[in-house]
């Protein structure tokens, strides 16, 4: 490490570079520090696939011109490349500001001894308040009811006060949690609040961390669950971990609830089921494919689907979290401290 440390603070229009900036400058402290600070697109321009690294911004050149005799990188969405790398011999840290460095191509970091680490946790409570606020949503019908008096002017939302269209509220309803993690976890803490008979599908969760909780294996869950919410991580195990066997296992009327993942859930199936009556309604943040095509089923189920792109992460206190978390692994890095989440 030189005697000044030499930063760049590649943030966005969410995770800002003045955050990272900030934050690296607090966690320092009395070193010398030099921060060259740039703005990649997203969310106004959307990331995808850059070189071999996904989900990233399509910005290789300006982090390269950025990193320029700098030692250290944090970013959300900067595209840490084999030719970035090739390109950056002075580099040594990588910390990306989300929950794993999808944009970090590891191999070529390892190669070249560049440690690189990752802020897990930044947008937990977010989430889980938002899967809340979606499973809300489509019980009660809410969003339906204000798009019937606010942008129809039309009062016939009141026919959702008929015994027949009435939703479901949350006291005694069981619930099935499909991942009981950072997200799930507080998920079954607020429903446990509001009454709900809550399960828990987890096999990497033991029976004494469940709090009181009803472990239940997958099919146990499915068939008494009326609302069903996931929160497991998307690996090959996971893919398509909710497909049409799943739902057909679902109590009829049941309603599926996805801000995790999107192909965690065969969406297909899901469509299915919903235009044959089979399930009543879901709600939904995160897709197989996004962003949402134009083309796609759900586009067409009308008042059954509440849809939201990809929000669950969007709070002030996440893009905060995240530079906090990020900065945090510099300035262990600096003082020469074990590196707490580290993948090289």
């Amino acid at each position: 490490m030189s005697e000044t440390l030499r930063v760049v603070a590649a943030g966005d229009h969410f995770v800002l570079p003045d955050l990272i900036a900030r934050a690296v400058a607090h966690e320092v402290g009395e070193h010398p520090l030099r921060t060259t600070e740039l703005k990649l697109g997203w969310p106004l321009e959307p990331f995808g696939a850059v070189a071999e690294v996904s989900e990233a911004s399509d910005a290789e050149d300006a982090l390269i011109e950025a990193l320029a005799g700098a030692e250290v990188l944090v970013t959300q969405m900067g595209p840490v490349t084999e030719r970035v790398l090739a390109a950056a011999p002075d580099l040594r840290l990588v910390v990306v500001c989300r929950g794993g460095p999808v944009n970090v191509n590891l191999e070529a970091a390892k190669s070249r001894e560049v440690r690189v680490c990752y802020a897990p946790g930044r947008n937990a409570a977010a989430t889980a308040e938002f899967t809340v606020g979606l499973m809300l949503a489509a019980l009660r019908r809410i969003p339906q009811a204000h798009d019937l008096l606010a942008r129809q002017g039309s009062w016939e939302g009141a026919a959702y006060y008929t015994y027949e269209h009435s939703g479901l509220e949350l006291e005694d309803l069981p619930v099935g949690l499909i991942g009981y993690g950072a997200v799930g976890s507080r998920v079954a803490r607020v429903l446990c609040a509001f009454g709900a008979r809550v399960m828990v599908y987890d096999p990497y969760v033991h029976h004494h961390e469940i709090h009181g909780l009803r472990l239940a294996d997958l099919d146990e869950l499915l068939r008494r669950s009326r609302v069903i919410t996931l929160h497991a991580r998307l690996t090959d195990e996971t893919r398509g971990l909710v497909g049409a066997r799943e739902l057909a296992l679902l109590p009829p009327g049941a309603v599926v609830v996805n801000a995790a993942r999107g192909p965690l859930l065969d969406e297909a199936a899901l469509c299915d089921a919903l235009e044959s009556g089979r399930l009543s309604a879901a709600a939904l943040d995160t897709y197989e494919q996004e962003p949402l095509p134009a083309r796609s089923r759900l586009l067409d189920l009308g008042e059954r689907v509440v849809l939201t792109p990809h929000l669950g992460g969007a709070s002030r206190a996440v893009a905060e979290k995240a530079a906090r978390i990020a900065a945090a692994e510099v300035g262990r890095w600096v003082r020469g401290e074990p590196l707490a989440h580290c993948l090289t």
